[in-house]
């Protein structure tokens, strides 16, 4: 059963279950369902959960190759691959029908779209370029409007500034990553932007502009509406510290830096959203 359970990716799953639960208060336009609440989490860790198995069922060969997924359970030999695929499959279905039948129809439409870019469209490219990061970057950013769709039924660009944030957010973050795993990334044959730039130039660029860009972004809530001054001005000071460690990343290049950023990014993105939740301003119904 754990293995069964590290197919699930439970540490990136909580993040996507907690950018849905943002995107859902924010996109109450009436009172509180907790039922409907409970469903929309669910079928969204549900989906987030068979993604994740299908993604290791779909790159098992290329993760035997490279040292820290080697002894994932499918490349180990702990679970065969037709098995993992079946579960995949089956969590999947149940995340899309908690959806549909919980929530509704707008809502599972996002999980099922989230789900069919991530492993027909990133997934593939990955081992064919590096622009393959911001097709990933898209499926990436839609936990929030999952939850925001489950609340009011639509998106609208409240919601979009939702997925705005998150889209910029992941570009340091998996960059970061990328960066300090970036030899084990190429006996993979995944070509992040860190396998190809050798000197680390243009990674250092993307980083820095990404998390410029996420300051702006990140005041989008409160210029809609969404979120009040407080919120504002603690969007500002925690999109300035992520651009002082996206500068020192940048700067040095080192996986020492990498992994500070990591760390900031890892911060940045729960702290945004008990800042916008504490100072919410929920869509009138």
């Amino acid at each position: 059963m754990r293995d069964y359970l590290q197919l699930t990716k439970p540490r990136i799953t909580w993040l996507i279950v907690m950018s849905a639960a943002a995107g859902y208060y924010l996109g109450r336009t009436g009172g509180w369902d907790a039922w409907q609440f409970v469903h929309a989490l669910l079928g969204t860790a549900w989906m987030a959960s068979g993604t994740a198995a299908l993604n290791q069922w779909y790159e098992r060969n290329s993760d035997a190759l490279m040292l820290r997924t080697r002894n994932r359970p499918i490349p180990a030999g702990r679970i065969a691959p037709g098995r993992a695929l079946a579960f995949g499959v089956a969590i999947s279905l149940l995340g899309f029908v908690e959806l549909w039948l919980g929530a509704n129809l707008a809502a599972a439409l996002c999980g099922l779209i989230t789900l069919a870019i991530y492993l027909g469209a990133y997934t593939p490219l990955k081992s064919r370029t590096p622009w393959a990061t911001a097709v990933g970057a898209i499926p990436g950013a839609m936990p929030p409007l999952i939850g925001y769709a489950a609340a009011s039924g639509t998106l609208d660009a409240r919601a979009l500034a939702l997925f705005a944030i998150l889209w910029l957010w992941q570009f340091p973050h998996f960059l970061a990553i990328g960066w300090m795993y970036r030899e084990d990334y190429g006996r993979g044959g995944i070509l992040m932007l860190t396998v190809v730039d050798k000197d680390g130039s243009r990674t250092a660029r993307q980083i820095t502009l990404c998390s410029l860009l996420l300051i702006p972004a990140g005041l989008g809530p409160a210029a809609l509406g969404m979120a009040g001054s407080l919120y504002a001005a603690g969007s500002v000071l925690l999109g300035g510290t992520m651009l002082a460690s996206a500068l020192r990343m940048a700067r040095g290049r080192t996986v020492r830096s990498a992994r500070l950023l990591l760390r900031t990014t890892v911060l940045y993105l729960p702290a945004l959203y008990l800042l916008m939740l504490a100072n919410a301003r929920p869509a009138a119904g």
